[in-house]
């Protein structure tokens, strides 16, 4: 039985997976909120990062809102079929995340406070879920650009299990893996909530503080 016959929590297969196409969509040049560009180069200094919450709506508009963050934009990472669309990531064929790439100014905020708003932001125990969002595009995820960013994830996420765990919650299921093409979401999806300042947002913690941020290293 192929893959995508299967639960909607299942990874659909390389093989398996839409063909998907070379042409990437096209996107407006700049963010509708910060005014900076969508899409690098960046200045000089700007690191990139990409995190993946669930629904992108609500977490792209958690991250414009942290000083020191220079753009961000949705898109779709971590999966297997090229530039794919919204209505083919929905169908759990292409095995991508719905994801926010963060392009920040590590002068002004670190990535461990970045990590700090990751984890307090969304439930990571659920899997391939958040909330009543079900499916392979709303698991949690965090790909990393760096070294650096790859151990500091790593520790970030050692240290809020321990606090998970004292709180009595489950197991953390967030992927951490090396950041593969970012494939933009549609224009319509970038910056949702501002242009639609009721629209659906479904970031909900656990309650539960991440004991990293802003002067505590995650190492």
């Amino acid at each position: 039985m192929l893959s995508f016959l299967k639960s909607k929590t299942a990874m659909v297969e390389p093989g398996d997976a839409l063909p998907g196409r070379e042409t990437p969509v096209r996107i407006a040049e700049t963010h509708r909120v910060l005014g900076t560009p969508l899409k690098p180069p960046f200045p000089e200094g700007i690191e990139v990062a990409y995190f993946g919450l669930g629904c992108f709506w609500g977490a792209e508009r958690m991250f414009w809102q942290i000083p020191g963050v220079h753009t961000t934009a949705v898109g779709y990472q971590g999966g297997f079929t090229p530039n794919p669309t919204y209505e083919e990531t929905c169908t759990n064929r292409t095995g991508h995340a719905e994801i926010v790439m963060v392009a920040y100014d590590p002068a002004k905020v670190s990535y461990e406070e970045l990590l700090k708003h990751f984890w307090e932001e969304h439930d990571p125990t659920q899997g391939m879920r958040q909330g009543n969002d079900v499916g392979t595009t709303y698991r949690s995820a965090i790909y990393t650009t760096t070294e650096a960013q790859a151990r500091a994830a790593a520790a970030s996420r050692v240290r809020y299990q321990a606090a998970l765990s004292a709180a009595g919650r489950g197991e953390i299921t967030t992927e951490i893996a090396p950041a593969d093409t970012f494939y933009y979401g549609e224009d319509y999806h970038q910056q949702y909530l501002d242009k639609n300042p009721g629209g659906y947002c479904n970031l909900s913690g656990t309650g539960v503080g991440c004991p990293i941020g802003v002067g505590v290293s995650a190492d």
